[in-house]
């Protein structure tokens, strides 16, 4: 967990890599200055004069590439800015994260911090000593030119962020994958069920509670060195929430039965539990799902009103349930390698991820009958593709979603288009549809 809480740091700040640039450009300078100092002299008649060049010009070359290199930066970091007004007005404020913490966004700027130190130390190493030849600024301008092609990679980047498309789309890519991640074959075994009488039997034990030692939201848990932490002190615990949760200072956040009366520290969450300030999509698939609801929701305001944008998240919503129905474990019961019971933890139910993906969405767009025949279609698609328990799901949601549209009086068209989505819905989940 601890290398987990790292990476999730390193992957959150914005400063980590241009250091790490700026760190690689003052030796790549004392490099270059070594092969000046040492090397130039002694193999200069070898040297293509047009890689060599005199003080006089090296100190106006310099000058003029530090001024181009802090243009780049300016006006990159205006992009930034502009990239974050637009997100925060017309997305959602939650996507800004995938765009700050885009690995293109940073080495960008990594690039950037590492071409400015270059050029401005080997500007400050000129002396007026009598060398004639120096190898460093052809380098200067080497990197200057990568500096470049980085400025037009990133402007191209950025202009492609800010397209609603794009976002939605990286968005569903993003949540896709930890969809996969979050349901695949672990080390450690997972039910869905358990002996009533063995859980009677450990909770007969005095329960004793840890508490939260900071408010924040659940964003990671080490299943894996929870279990078998959990084994070593033998003993069981439940937890008090689930990945996503807000939870105050002082909660409860696991209840845990003791077989060798070992107390535990609440400084022990620390290792297999993260609490932070904000939500991350690192095991938060709801999360991720959340953006593509918020853009949504606010493509069917009254000040976008644009509803096509709206459909579009709705199909990638739908595409998400999809993956999810066909992945998706109830589980509640964790064990060791053994076999013994060591975590109760209540995972999210699939209903809870489809009323999360739809019901800001259906209070919001009630009214256009676009997009209450795409969420219709959709969960029929997604029926197509999931087994009878999440059809049946499936079904009684889309019922809820009807519920505030006054089928009697749409129009013809209207009617007739929603009602044959209907008779394929209901011939899909073997359902009665008792429209005339």
């Amino acid at each position: 967990m601890n290398t987990t809480k790292a990476s999730s740091k390193i992957r959150d700040s914005f400063w980590f890599l241009p250091i790490i640039y700026g760190l690689c450009s003052i030796l790549a300078v004392g490099v270059v200055t070594l092969i000046d100092v040492k090397l130039v002299p002694r193999f200069s008649n070898s040297i293509p004069d047009i890689l060599l060049t005199g003080q006089s010009i090296a100190k106006n070359l310099y000058a003029a590439l530090i001024t181009a290199t802090l243009t780049m930066i300016t006006i990159s970091f205006s992009t930034i800015m502009v990239v974050l007004t637009t997100y925060s007005s017309q997305f959602s404020p939650r996507a800004l994260q995938d765009f700050m913490r885009s690995k293109i966004t940073k080495h960008v700027l990594g690039v950037f911090t590492f071409g400015f130190i270059f050029v401005l130390i080997n500007l400050w190493l000129l002396t007026e000593s009598k060398q004639k030849d120096l190898l460093s600024p052809f380098f200067t301008v080497v990197f200057t030119v990568i500096s470049l092609g980085f400025f037009i990679l990133f402007i191209h980047y950025a202009a492609r962020y800010v397209q609603v498309n794009f976002l939605i789309s990286t968005v569903r890519n993003e949540t896709s994958k930890l969809i996969k991640e979050t349901f695949e074959d672990r080390s450690y075994g997972e039910h869905q069920h358990w002996d009533h009488s063995q859980i009677n039997e450990i909770k007969e034990k005095d329960k004793q509670t840890t508490y939260a030692l900071r408010s924040g939201y659940i964003q990671h848990v080490d299943y894996k060195y929870l279990i078998n932490w959990a084994s070593k002190n033998k003993m069981v615990l439940e937890a008090n929430f689930q990945v996503g949760d807000y939870v105050p200072k002082g909660m409860p956040v696991f209840y845990y039965w003791s077989f060798n009366d070992k107390v535990v520290n609440e400084a022990e969450h620390d290792q297999f539990l993260m609490i932070g300030n904000e939500r991350t999509n690192l095991q938060d698939i709801e999360f991720s799902m959340d953006k593509l609801v918020e853009i949504a929701v606010k493509a069917l305001s009254t000040g976008m009103n644009d509803p096509n944008t709206a459909i579009n998240c709705i199909h990638r919503l739908g595409g998400l349930l999809s993956e999810l129905a066909g992945n998706y474990r109830e589980v509640t019961y964790f064990s060791d390698n053994q076999g013994d019971l060591r975590l109760i933890m209540d995972q999210k139910r699939f209903r809870d991820y489809l009323y999360k993906s739809f019901y800001q969405i259906r209070h919001y767009g009630k009214d256009d009958i676009s997009v209450v025949c795409n969420i219709v279609d959709v969960l029929y698609k997604c029926a197509v593709v999931s087994n009878q328990s999440i059809q049946k799901e499936l079904w009684d949601f889309n019922s809820y979603i009807l519920e505030e549209v006054d089928i009697e009086s749409l129009p013809s068209m209207d009617y007739e288009y929603l009602k044959a989505i209907m008779v394929k819905f209901a011939n899909t989940t073997d359902q009665e549809l008792n429209w005339e």
